[in-house]
């Protein structure tokens, strides 16, 4: 009886998704995700309208636009399965 007990619980607390916790960590990894992108994008934005004309404006500027682009990539859209 206290098996049964025991195993009901177990499963009743799987069900109710106490044990899944993958859905919050691909949550929380698309909002950072995001937070980046944008950050990154509004970045390199700011910096061309201000940078100087040299190598290594240029460089820090291809820096910028690379990691908003790898940010950007790894937000997956949102699908609609609505019709």
């Amino acid at each position: 009886m206290k098996y049964f007990v025991t195993v009901l619980l177990l499963v009743t607390m799987a069900s109710a998704g106490f044990f899944n916790e993958n859905g919050e960590k691909e949550r929380a990894q698309r909002t950072e995700n995001e937070r980046l992108c944008k950050l990154f994008t509004e970045k390199a934005e700011a910096y061309k309208k201000n940078m100087r004309d040299d190598d290594l404006a240029r460089t820090t500027l291809a820096s910028y636009q690379e990691r908003a682009k790898r940010f950007c990539d790894r937000v997956k859209p949102v699908r609609n399965n609505s019709k």
